[in-house]
């Protein structure tokens, strides 16, 4: 008990130095009680409940690596007072995972280059887009105009317009998404990309930091979706998600045989065959 006051010491510090204004949040101008930030907005950038971020500062609860490690970003922490958070914490001093670039696995490439008439798009780790075909470039939004490092589908759905019109029922799928990253969060609480990118949605879209904040349900790795097309209408997909092995999975829309669906999708297929889109 007495490491975890020292820790909510700790954070109350670090939180006194720092303004909205050097983190990304408006200021509204308005008189503050305590000097920096308020718990409420620590609690937005690390996308936790301010709840939770109270009784930490209280000593009341334990916090996780992965909420650590949002907490240290949050608070714009050097590597030494990294440590010492984790140290207060109770945890072993690891230096958050930097992992290089991600290429797709050859087999799933080759998968993807036979896939012709099927949208289809390879997911890496933290949801990142490494590799797509030209019919699902068509279907939602042309990735290689995209940069590389923006490349994210769970980011692409909360910043890309063309993504949110995409979708009729947008917020079921995006809360969908946010379960799927929050997975990959548990199963790496050490990635530093993760912990950004968590962090710059939770500011960017007040949705995503409530839903992250939320009590999650699992992960969906199929289902349903109908997607609003300007050139090839509404379509009703089945999706799946085919894993591979490491980090990589291979996501693939199919319509049902016969229905105005698949009549879409193989006029969409002619339509990006013969454009710039892939």
């Amino acid at each position: 008990m007495a490491h975890r006051n020292e820790l909510g010491e700790f954070l109350k510090a670090r939180r006194a130095e720092l303004s909205p204004r050097t983190v990304g949040l408006p200021d509204t101008g308005g008189p503050r009680r305590v000097a920096g930030l308020r718990r409420e907005e620590v609690a937005k950038l690390a996308a936790v409940s301010t709840r939770h971020y109270t009784l930490l500062e209280q000593g009341r609860v334990r916090a996780s690596a992965s909420v650590l490690a949002a907490l240290a970003r949050a608070l714009h922490l050097g590597d030494d007072q990294r440590d010492q958070l984790l140290a207060l914490a109770g945890t072993c001093t690891v230096r958050p995972r930097r992992r290089g670039t991600q290429q797709v696995q050859p087999s799933l490439r080759w998968l993807l280059d036979d896939l012709t008439a099927t949208p289809a798009m390879v997911l890496g780790s933290r949801l990142d887009i490494v590799a797509w075909n030209p019919l699902a470039a068509a279907l939602l939004v042309d990735f290689a105009e995209i940069p590389a490092k923006n490349r994210n589908y769970v980011r692409l759905l909360f910043t890309e317009p063309a993504m949110r019109e995409r979708y009729p029922d947008w917020a079921n799928v995006a809360r969908g998404s946010v379960a799927a990253l929050r997975a990959e969060a548990a199963r790496y609480p050490d990635d530093a990309r993760l912990t950004a990118l968590v962090g710059e949605l939770a500011v960017r879209d007040t949705d995503f930091g409530t839903w992250w904040a939320a009590r999650q349900l699992p992960a969906p790795t199929r289902g349903t979706k109908t997607l609003r097309h300007p050139v090839a209408g509404d379509l009703v997909l089945d999706w799946d998600t085919l894993t591979s092995d490491g980090d990589q999975r291979l996501v693939v829309w199919t319509a049902e045989p016969g229905t105005p669906s698949a009549e879409g999708l193989r006029f969409l297929a002619s339509w990006a065959a013969a454009g710039p889109t892939g």
